[in-house]
Order: structure tokens, then sequence, then C-alpha cells
């Protein structure tokens, strides 16, 4: 593994000088997932610029929170390559956890070719708790998804091409999907509504609390097995994490119950090396036609 993986230089922030609760950032290339920035990604960086605000303990003796528990994100518009902005705010600090919100911007193009006025790309509320501290004990009736073993499955390479394309995304994951659930990549989507697989890192990057924000949206979308190809906007994305992964392959299944009106519910869950739950997401999303 390189000495800073992709991930890691992704979600760099840099706090800036004077201005208090704002970090810069610069969005790459390699990130695209159709007509924009994964969402997954976006809120990555948004839950690493929390983290820096609410990691340090307060003056009065309140501990710091660096995990985050429970995240919520509204995304307003697409998130394209190129630098932007992250301003923080601390709504409360606790005991237990803190809750802070977040807004993440980005200069709009002028009339002149240069930079114009800020657009808002996605907002965020969250609380962050320590999990390290968490009780191990589990009560639970879920159970990991039953999937082959990677090298049984389908890897990104083996993506119609016209996908990867518009998806640079796929370069820095690792995605090994089952293959009862790739029917969608050669014209015959089950219709079922769910997409399974396996998910590291290409780089060697273990998985922690900021990665499984990525995790919850890195697989394509639900509809496609649905038989919608077109690209599948998030409007809202709800993560929790449960735990700190364990290092190795994470299993992944997202899976969708309701389509009306043109739009959908994708729940996710996430489990680690060792068969625990470590996030779970329920984002809503608008299902759009494919462009001929």
């Amino acid at each position: 593994m390189s000495a800073v993986s992709e991930f890691d230089e992704a979600i760099a922030v840099l706090g800036r000088v004077g201005d208090p609760g704002a970090y810069d950032a610069m969005i790459g290339e390699g990130w695209r997932i159709g007509g924009g920035v994964n969402g997954g990604l976006l809120l990555a960086l948004a839950g690493h610029a929390l983290r820096l605000e609410l990691a340090e303990p307060s003056d009065d003796g309140t501990p710091g929170h660096a995990d985050p528990m429970a995240i919520s994100a509204y995304y307003l518009s697409p998130g394209v390559p190129g630098p932007a902005v992250v301003r923080t705010d601390v709504v409360r600090r606790g005991r237990a956890v803190s809750t802070g919100q977040a807004s993440l911007v980005q200069p709009a193009e002028g009339d002149g070719g240069g930079p114009g006025p800020e657009v808002e790309r996605m907002r965020v509320l969250a609380t962050y708790g320590d999990l390290g501290s968490v009780s191990d004990e589990v009560t639970t009736s879920a159970q990991p998804p039953e999937l082959p073993p990677p090298d049984q499955c389908v890897g990104t390479s083996d993506a119609p091409p016209n996908f990867l394309r518009h998806a640079s995304l796929l370069d820095r994951l690792d995605l090994r999907l089952d293959p009862a659930t790739t029917g969608w990549a050669v014209g015959k989507p089950s219709g079922n509504g769910v997409i399974r697989g396996w998910l590291r890192m290409v780089d060697g990057r273990e998985p922690d609390p900021l990665l499984l924000l990525l995790a919850v949206d890195a697989l394509p979308p639900v509809t496609f097995e649905l038989g919608l190809p077109g690209w599948t906007p998030t409007l809202e994305l709800t993560a929790h994490v449960r735990c700190r992964p364990a290092p190795g392959w994470l299993r992944i299944q997202v899976s969708n119950r309701t389509l009306s009106g043109g739009y959908l519910e994708e729940d996710a869950e996430v489990w680690d090396s060792e068969g625990r739950l470590v996030a779970l997401s329920r984002q809503l999303a608008r299902a759009t036609p494919q462009r001929r």
C-alpha cells in the first residue's frame, strides 16, 4: 500500500487561516460516476472535516469525538472535480456524543470563464462519538448476505465499456459483484431489486469509519437490476456506522422495496471480514430514463 492512499488524498482538507470551521479541499477527477462525483466520496469528505472539528477535547474537559455514528446528507447539486470548501459548525458537544453540521460548496463558473458565486453541493447533519468505547454486545436478527468467494464474482473490468467510460470511480475500487445480481450487465436484469458484492480499495487501504461512508454508496445503483439503466441521483442519504471495521474485504448488499413516481429508496448493509454489520444506510434517489 502506498504511504498515502488515493482515498485519503481525495478527502484531505486544510483548515482556512482566519476562517474558523472552514476547510479547503480538492476533489479529483478519479471519483466520477455518471455526471458528477460519487455521493459517498462527498459524504466522506464532509465527514472528514467534521471529524477534525469534533475530535479535539473542549477547554471544559468535554471529550472529543472522532467517529461518525449517524450522518445525513442532502444533495443539492452535483459535485464536480475541482476546489471545494467545507464549512462546519458545532451544534452541540456532549460527554457521549457531539453533533455538528457541514456545508460543502464549490465555485461556479462566472460569465468571464473565471470563478463565479459559490454553489452548495451538499448539507450534512451528523452525530459523532467514540466507537472504540461502544460495547461489543450485539443483539440482531440480521445476517450477512451469502456470496461466492471474491475470485468467483464479477469484477469491474467485466462491466459494459459504456458504463466504465462514465465511472472513473471504479478504477479506485476492487469491486466483485455476485453473478446472481449482474444480469443488468448483459441486458437481462432480474427485477429483484438486489445487488451484492465484495469491496476493498485497489491500493490496499484498509476500511475505517470514513471509508464506510463511501462504501454505502459504492455499488452500482439497484435500479440497474430493476431494468432501469439510467443514472440514479441521490437526493438524501443517511448512514449509521455501528463499529470500526476489521481489515479485509467488505461485504455489501443494496436493495429496494418501493419505486413510486420515479423515486425509490435504496438500503445498504455493510459487513466486515469478521462477519459484523458495521454500517447501514438508506437513501432516497430519483430514477432517470436512460439517455440515447
